[in-house]
């Protein structure tokens, strides 16, 4: 799923999207990732695996949050272009910027250089910290739920006398 989700994000054409208003962009796209999120910790409470369900979650969501991020650089470079240091952003730079923030490396070779973009960064570094903290206990949480009401499941019911 990580790979398609990669190849989606080099091969559909998303600069259509640029009409749209940047904060509009910003209410979106964390709606379709919390979507995604429940979608996925629901799916590994219903699983009969769901140590490996939790896994391939994480597969689908960590991707998703990078990709949404890589996007909105990239379209907010299209709308200004000098939003950031380099010129032109392709979509690679977008995907490395973005897994360099998340990552805390900060090479500094491209960096926001308008407000819009440090303000759409700091969000990024902010969620950066409550996805690997909130998150991880989310998907964990759901695992435990998970493997809980398989054995509860599994267990043989009493006897009634």
């Amino acid at each position: 799923m990580t790979g398609a989700l990669v190849a989606a994000y080099f091969v559909l054409p998303i600069e259509w999207i640029a009409a749209v208003p940047v904060p509009v962009v910003l209410i979106v796209a964390p709606l379709i990732l919390l979507v995604v999120s429940v979608w996925q910790i629901r799916a590994i409470m219903r699983s009969d695996q769901p140590g490996l369900r939790g896994i391939e979650a994480l597969g689908i969501i960590a991707p998703l949050y990078l990709l949404l991020f890589a996007a909105t650089y990239f379209l907010m470079a299209l709308d200004k272009p000098a939003s950031f240091t380099a010129d032109p952003i392709t979509r690679m730079d977008s995907l490395y910027l973005t897994v360099t923030i998340f990552s805390t490396v900060g090479f500094g070779d491209i960096s926001a250089a308008s407000q819009t973009a440090r303000a759409v960064v700091t969000i990024q570094m902010i969620l950066n910290l409550v996805v690997l903290g909130a998150g991880v206990k989310l998907l964990t949480g759901a695992v435990k739920r998970g493997r809980a009401t398989k054995e509860s499941a599994a267990e043989p019911k009493g006897v009634q006398a």
